[in-house]
């Protein structure tokens, strides 16, 4: 009988012992984690994610720039300066940006999901499979929203050192373009070509970068603040005559394929003082319509500006 109590009260002492054990690592378990607060929601992030699904393009960028391999991208519309990860066998192809394939992600098992406006419909079937957080820029803060973008992805994954630097490296190019621009007197406009309609956008638009952070001033006064644009006709341009005239080609960035440019400059076009000085510059689609936001295309867009406007 003394040794059944023995026993008993050794595999007391065992059990006890395990219980402890198992709640100290739950307890670890539930410190090692960060809460995301977004636009969506509030997505816990548990551990340093390791498969990531990845559908914003700019996240994309940035997290290539730390050295983090995303499991699955939508490969169909990553740009060509993100081609190493397109090119990836190890890589899958999740769907498009706004058709993603929902079983694919799910047989890749991320433990993380980020997502853009683009994707914002389906977040309610993202979260059934993975913690899916939701990354935008903010255009009229560009680069207060593009820092902490930059910071979050790096937390999560532990890259905090090398993101901090790679942010001061963007702003102190930022910097040192915005006093090269100071020169430039001239006033720009930006259109959106889509199919043969134009759409315009001033400061604080999706494309205000040029102006908000470059210091480049608008043509045009008091344009909508659209997704989409102000939709104008040719004109408008005419009347506006930008110095510059700043397009990104819709159909380039999606289809591959580019507008005939004799058709954007029109005889109606020829008429303004960006075509008369030769002052058209065709912005690159993958990485201002397609992108931005992201560590690369963030300088990408910087040095294009400054590159235009000293040819000038």
């Amino acid at each position: 009988m003394n040794n059944l109590i023995k026993i008993f009260a050794a595999a007391c002492v065992i059990f006890t012992a395990t219980s402890c054990n198992n709640s100290t690592e739950k307890s670890t378990e539930a410190t090692d984690s960060v809460v995301v607060d977004h636009k969506l929601g509030k997505t816990v992030v548990y551990g340093q994610p390791t498969k990531i699904v990845v559908f914003d393009i700019g996240s994309m960028e940035t997290l290539n720039e730390l050295g983090v391999k995303p499991v699955g991208i939508p490969k169909n519309f990553t740009p060509d300066h993100l081609s190493s990860l397109k090119d990836d066998s190890q890589i899958a192809d999740a769907g498009g940006l706004m058709e993603p394939n929902f079983e694919k992600i799910n047989s890749l098992a991320p433990d993380l999901i980020v997502i853009s406006p683009r994707q914002e419909r389906f977040y309610d079937e993202f979260i059934k499979i993975a913690p899916t957080i939701f990354i935008d820029i903010d255009p009229e803060n560009y680069m207060s929203s593009f820092e902490k973008n930059t910071l979050l992805l790096a937390q999560l994954t532990g890259h905090d050192q090398e993101a901090k630097e790679k942010v001061q490296a963007a702003k102190a190019k930022l910097k040192q373009a915005q006093e090269q621009l100071k020169a430039h007197e001239e006033n720009a406009l930006i259109a959106l070509h889509n199919n043969g309609r134009l759409s315009v956008y001033g400061v604080g638009s999706r494309f205000g970068f040029i102006h908000g952070e470059l210091g480049i001033k608008p043509a045009a006064q008091n344009l909508e603040e659209a997704t989409h644009g102000q939709k104008v006709s040719n004109e408008f341009i005419v009347e506006t005559n930008p110095d510059y005239l700043f397009i990104v080609d819709r159909n380039e960035a999606v289809k591959g394929k580019g507008a005939d440019r004799s058709e954007i400059e029109n005889e109606l076009i020829q008429q303004t003082k960006a075509y008369k000085n030769k002052h058209i510059i065709y912005l690159n689609p993958q990485v201002w319509y397609l992108s931005g936001g992201g560590i690369t295309s963030t300088n990408l867009m910087i040095d294009e500006v400054v590159n235009a406007l000293n040819k000038g």
